[in-house]
């Protein structure tokens, strides 16, 4: 059958060409190992969890990361599954982090496409089609392919809450929707918490007479124990975890109160988040006019669900306080909201010509603001070397000390396990006796990238303009 003109503008009008299109162009770098600008940090932790699945423990409710000093590294965190899911493919095709970013990228994609299907049950095509271009361009185009689990966990809770309306509107469905709903949203909420503030979108379905009163009561009995095993994790298991291994990791907030006080002394740098970090300037004026013509065509449902979802994630804003503030992956779980506006504002464009220009304009800002996130700095090149230069000095059981602060980053790199602490401490003898009585046998200083010039009183195995290797003197 021969391409004819029909056939490309059936594709450019489909809303899977374009999830699939920008799924490849991800695919970009898939391999790289996690030392990108953005976030590092956080995906090696991600997968120093993963890889000790596969090299220590595969027990899933014990999560170990590498930057424990001399203690076994089990600490509570988020549930583990994108990590387990890394170590599932390792166990086949032996242990590489990028999985991570291969999982993560397939799930979002997923997940986007679940979304168009949500926003057209309760709208129309082509405010689903706008709102799935805007998210799958905004800030997710980069967090998608990270080894991650905000987008992840996001976009499991999405597909659960398409087979929660489902078994909640349509008769022909029955349980299966509802055990979809349950296993898959539970699977999102433990994976990220804040991801669970948008399943309050269910109200306004709880609430209508149109749904059968024996529905909203298997649905919001299941509801409850779905949440059973959350609240567990995060409320028992974690704390457990903290307190007999203690190791604290995962951050839980200091209360609501001190994050309000918090996210209004830093107001400028929190509203950044969502006009800047979230959809770039286009997309955030674009939701801007989604929003303001939601008012005045008085778009009840639309705006029914959008404060809502904004009440609910105030309180998410509250409980993170100066975290939020500090890292732009924290709205990601709210982008969704704010594509579903923006793709409003967008499909009240008559010509499709001019609909076409402004979709462009918006995806377009946001990829070429991302395109650092698909390479690997010049700078940052020589910290793959580490394991190597590592394997030549010691064993993988020595434990180390890494000047990179609170970064786990270039242990990770290593492939050892120890302390990462800041160039002052390093400075501090008292400390430096301390670690070595622990069983710290090397110090590392990073000169460039993850740390500074510091000069020790010890014996050199390597130094070049990098890094150094100190070896504590044998007693």
């Amino acid at each position: 059958m021969s391409l004819t003109k029909s056939h490309i503008v059936t594709w450019l009008g489909d809303i899977r060409f374009w999830i699939v299109v920008l799924a490849l162009l991800r695919l970009y770098g898939i391999v790289n190992p996690p030392l990108e600008v953005s976030h590092s940090w956080r995906q090696t932790t991600v997968a120093m969890v993963s890889r000790n699945y596969y090299e220590v423990d595969p027990d899933i409710l014990y999560p170990r990361i590498d930057i424990g000093g001399d203690l076994t590294g089990i600490t509570g965190m988020e549930f583990p599954l994108l990590n387990w899911l890394i170590y599932l493919f390792s166990l086949l095709f032996g242990f590489h982090e990028w999985f991570g970013r291969l999982i993560n990228l397939v799930v979002t994609s997923v997940g986007c496409w679940y979304f168009y299907l949500l926003i057209k049950s309760f709208f129309n095509d082509r405010h689903a089609f706008c709102a799935t271009l805007i998210l799958c361009t905004s800030l997710w185009f980069a967090y998608a392919r990270k080894i991650m689990p905000d987008t992840f966990s996001m976009s499991l809770v999405i597909i659960g809450i398409y087979y929660g309306t489902d078994y909640l509107l349509h008769d022909r469905r029955r349980f299966g929707s509802l055990i979809a709903y349950v296993l898959i949203t539970m699977a999102g909420v433990l994976s990220k918490l804040p991801s669970g503030y948008i399943l309050v979108v269910f109200l306004p379905l709880l609430l209508t007479k149109t749904v059968p009163l024996h529905r909203k009561v298997w649905f919001f009995a299941l509801s409850v124990l779905m949440m059973l095993p959350v609240a567990w994790w995060y409320f028992l298991w974690v704390p457990h975890l903290v307190e007999n291994y203690g190791l604290r990791h995962f951050f839980m907030g200091e209360g609501i109160g001190q994050g309000m006080s918090e996210i209004w002394h830093h107001l400028g740098r929190t509203l950044y988040r969502f006009y800047d970090n979230a959809l770039k300037y286009i997309g955030f004026a674009v939701f801007a006019f989604g929003l303001a013509m939601a008012f005045v065509r008085r778009q009840k449902l639309l705006l029914r669900l959008l404060g809502l979802a904004f009440a609910a994630f105030l309180f998410v804003m509250f409980v993170s306080g100066q975290t939020f503030v500090k890292h732009d992956y924290y709205v990601v779980p709210f982008v969704p909201v704010m594509a579903m506006a923006a793709g409003y504002g967008v499909s009240l464009i008559n010509k499709s010509a001019w609909r076409a220009v402004l979709l462009s304009a918006v995806a377009l800002e946001n990829i070429l603001n991302h395109h650092s996130q698909f390479v690997i700095p010049d700078n940052r090149q020589p910290v793959l070397a580490l394991e190597h230069v590592f394997d030549s000095l010691s064993d993988r059981n020595d434990l180390i000390c890494v000047n990179s602060g609170q970064d786990p980053t270039v242990m990770y790199f290593t492939h050892r396990k120890g302390w990462v602490v800041s160039n002052e401490q390093l400075l501090d003898e008292t400390f430096r006796n301390d670690i070595r009585r622990r069983g710290c046998k090397y110090m590392l200083v990073m000169k460039q990238v993850f740390g500074g010039n510091v000069v020790l009183p010890m014996r050199r195995l390597v130094d070049n303009e990098n890094y150094t290797i100190y070896r504590f003197s044998e007693e």
